[in-house]
C-alpha cells in the first residue's frame, strides 16, 4: 500500500524509511507570472506533499496595498515596505519606531487578526486536516528578529542588540508574546507541524554575534519548540544565509526540519553535524544554480547535497524556491536528478 503524503513526510522526519523523498516547491508570485508553464509541469510531475490550512485569521485595518506589487505596502504591525520589483516582497525603508523609548505607545501587536471564535476556528482547521492526506502546516510563522528589524530598521536593530537596555528587551518581549499566542492556538489544532523563521545569515557570517543570538533569540525559539513538542507537533524553521555557527543550537532545541542556504556554507561540515539528527528541508541554491543556463549545474548541485546529507532512512525533503531569474530547464533537471538519486537507493520516486 502506497504511503500518503503525510506518512511520507512523517517517516522522513523520524528517519523511518519513507518510500520516497517528500517534495515541496516554493514559488513567488513572480514565478506564476513569468514561468507558469514550468510551474504547471513541476506540479504535475512532482506534486507537493505539504499543504496549508483554510484561512481562520481576521483582516487587519492596518493592512494597505499588496506586498508583491510595485509601490508601498503596510502590514498588520503598521510597518511600511517599499517594493521596486513586481512579484517579489519589498523592504522596510522607514522604521515604524525611530525612537526606541516610545515602543510602548507605538508598537501595538495585531491581536485583532487572531480568530475571534477559537472553537469555530479550531473546527475549521481540524476539518481541513481530516479531509487532506497532505502533511498539514500551521498558518503562522513567528519571526521575532525580522519583526524587530521591520519595526526599528536593520541598522537600528543591530545597534539595539549590541547595546540592549530595558526598552530593547521590552519590545522583543511584546513581539514574542504575540507569537506565543499564535503558537498556542495552532498547537491546539490537528495540524502536523508549526514553523518559525528568521534570516540570520549574511553570505559569510551571522548578522549578530553567536553569543548575542544565544542570549536573546535561542530562548524564544526554544519556547516555540517546547510548546510544539508538548502538543505532538513537528517544528520546521527557515533561515537564509550563513548560519553554521548556530546549526547545532537549532538541533539542540528541537527543530525537526531546517530550510537553509546550504550553498552558503560548507555542505560537508553541515552534513557531518546534522545527518541523522535533523531533516534537511532543501535547498538548491537560488542565487547562482537555479538561474544557471546550464541544467547540468542543477544536477551537480543535487549530487553535492545528496553526497553529504542523503540517507535512505530519511532526513531529506526535496525543496527549492522558484524566484526571480530561475531557469525552467535547470529546475526540471534538479527534480529529475533527485528521482535518479532515489532510484539508485532503491526508493520509488
Amino acid at each position: 500500500m502506497l504511503q500518503t503524503s503525510r506518512e511520507i513526510v512523517e517517516k522522513t522526519l523520524k528517519f523511518e524509511n519513507p518510500e520516497r523523498l517528500p517534495r515541496q516547491i516554493w514559488r513567488l508570485p513572480w514565478a506564476e507570472k513569468h514561468v507558469p508553464e514550468s510551474i504547471n509541469e513541476l506540479d504535475k510531475r512532482w506534486p507537493g506533499d505539504i499543504s496549508g490550512v483554510a484561512k481562520v485569521y481576521q483582516d487587519s485595518s492596518r493592512i494597505k496595498g499588496n506586498p508583491y506589487a510595485v509601490g508601498e505596502y503596510t502590514d498588520e504591525w503598521g510597518c511600511v515596505f517599499e517594493n521596486i520589483l513586481e512579484g517579489v516582497h519589498g523592504e522596510v525603508k522607514i522604521p515604524a519606531l525611530p525612537v526606541l523609548k516610545e515602543w510602548k505607545s507605538v508598537v501595538i501587536a495585531p491581536f485583532e487578526i487572531l480568530p475571534r471564535n477559537i472553537s469555530l476556528a479550531k473546527q475549521k482547521v481540524n476539518r481541513c486536516c481530516e479531509n487532506n492526506s497532505s502533511f498539514m502546516m500551521a498558518g503562522c510563522c513567528p519571526r521575532p528578529w525580522e519583526r524587530y528589524q521591520f519595526i526599528r530598521g536593520t541598522e537600528n536593530a543591530m545597534v539595539d542588540m549590541m547595546e540592549p537596555d530595558a526598552n530593547v528587551k521590552g519590545l522583543l518581549r511584546r513581539i514574542h508574546e504575540f507569537y506565543l499566542k499564535e503558537y498556542e492556538f495552532w498547537c491546539s489544532t490537528n495540524v502536523d507541524a508549526v514553523m518559525f523563521m528568521d534570516d540570520w545569515g549574511s553570505q559569510r557570517q551571522l548578522l549578530l554575534p553567536p553569543g548575542v543570538w544565544r542570549e536573546f533569540y535561542k530562548p524564544l525559539y526554544k519556547e516555540y519548540c517546547e510548546i510544539a513538542r508538548a502538543s505532538g507537533k513537528f517544528v520546521f524553521m527557515h533561515s537564509d544565509g550563513y548560519i553554521a555557527e548556530i546549526f547545532d543550537d537549532l538541533i539542540e532545541i528541537g527543530v525537526n526540519a531546517l530550510n537553509s542556504q546550504l550553498f552558503c556554507m560548507d555542505i560537508a561540515d553541515i552534513g557531518r553535524r546534522g545527518k541523522g539528527k535533523i531533516t534537511f528541508w532543501g535547498e538548491i541554491d537560488r542565487q547562482h544554480i537555479l538561474p544557471s543556463i546550464d541544467p547540468n549545474a542543477g544536477r551537480k548541485a543535487v549530487r553535492e547535497v545528496a553526497k553529504h546529507v542523503f540517507s535512505r532512512s530519511g532526513g531529506v525533503l526535496v525543496q527549492f524556491e522558484v524566484s526571480s531569474g530561475a531557469n525552467p530547464a535547470t529546475m526540471i533537471a534538479v527534480m529529475e536528478e533527485w528521482d535518479a538519486v532515489q532510484r539508485e537507493a532503491g526508493m520509488n520516486p
